[in-house]
């Protein structure tokens, strides 16, 4: 079983100045004359942590590690404001040119998933390869199993009730929606309010992210701080769609089934069931898919780690 390496610090942070007054958080580790990989992290708004740095060899990899528009570090915190797939993917671009590189490798899991084939979709002459981690492929229905009614919720009952107590007496009672009514609250002008919706939407996130449950995890997905950024930017996303066409991925995979890609899904993926993994698989004929049979979503079991160390030695490898 693979296990991460060594805690590593990054050898140079900055701020990225990009559009409409955002100032993206970006961080370098490794070695810099080794293959860039761009860690792409989840949410969206979710933000890159130390142990993003840790899935690549520190002496093969140039590791790049970038907090999108309003998450993490990247400021103004938990922003909207020009703040869709299209805006971060020309930031993506940006970053690559400010770097001087001409090609890397994407990593990515959940959103970070989602927005690396959206990237190679609209790019494929800037990727040498991908590799993902629970996918989610951003449709009406893919939102709707994790935060509506009748999808992960029968699997977790217990956590589904604490996730619904924010919106007693809203409009969810009545309509049964609870990613629009999430939302009102999200950007409303009480900021108690506010707080107690984020909190409550990252901790059943985290809740049901794992295959055997971790209580922590959901507390440190309802940090204030954290769960603001996610649950409105999720929920921002998630009422539009993902600024995406109707099955947009799917239908676009013919421009990148020549990329090398590996596929590392959780059998008991409870946020993205697994399904999503085997549908863009089917479409990309350079792809490996490992379903990990004891294991949920989160990147950090043990099974997915051991499997994501294995694809990133084969990609430095094979791209060598």
């Amino acid at each position: 079983m693979q296990q991460l390496y060594p805690e590593l610090k990054p050898y140079r942070e900055f701020f990225l100045p990009v559009t409409h007054g955002h100032s993206l958080y970006v961080e370098l580790c490794g070695n810099p004359q080794g293959m860039p990989v761009v860690v792409i992290h989840g949410g969206p708004g979710g933000g890159c942590g130390p142990s993003s740095r840790r899935f690549f060899d520190p002496h093969d990899y140039h590791i790049i590690l970038l907090d999108q528009r309003g998450a993490g570090r990247s400021l103004p915190h938990a922003s909207l404001e020009a703040n869709t797939t299209q805006h971060l993917i020309e930031d993506f671009e940006l970053l690559r040119c400010e770097l001087g590189i001409s090609k890397w490798l994407l990593f990515g899991g959940s959103w970070g998933a989602t927005l690396a084939l959206a990237y190679a979709q609209a790019h494929p002459n800037r990727a040498l390869g991908l590799i993902l981690r629970g996918v989610f492929l951003g449709r009406q229905k893919d939102v709707d199993w994790i935060y509506e009614a009748g999808g992960a919720s029968r699997m977790f009952a217990d956590y589904w009730q604490v996730f619904q107590k924010p919106l007693i007496n809203t409009d969810a009672e009545a309509t049964g929606e609870m990613v629009n009514t999430y939302h009102k609250l999200l950007c409303g002008a009480d900021e108690l309010k506010r707080f107690a919706a984020a909190k409550a939407w990252a901790a059943w996130e985290g809740s049901i992210a794992t295959l055997n449950p971790r209580p922590h995890l959901g507390d440190d997905f309802s940090d204030g701080h954290f769960a603001l950024a996610l649950a409105r930017i999720e929920c921002h996303y998630f009422v539009n769609q993902c600024f995406f066409e109707p099955n947009q991925l799917l239908k676009n995979m013919h421009k990148i089934s020549h990329l090398p890609g590996i596929i590392v899904h959780g059998r008991y993926d409870m946020i993205c069931p697994a399904e999503q993994a085997f549908e863009v698989h089917a479409l990309w004929q350079a792809c490996q898919l490992h379903i990990v049979r004891d294991a949920g979503h989160a990147q950090q079991e043990p099974g997915i780690v051991d499997n994501l160390i294995k694809a990133t030695r084969e990609f430095a490898i094979k791209l060598a």
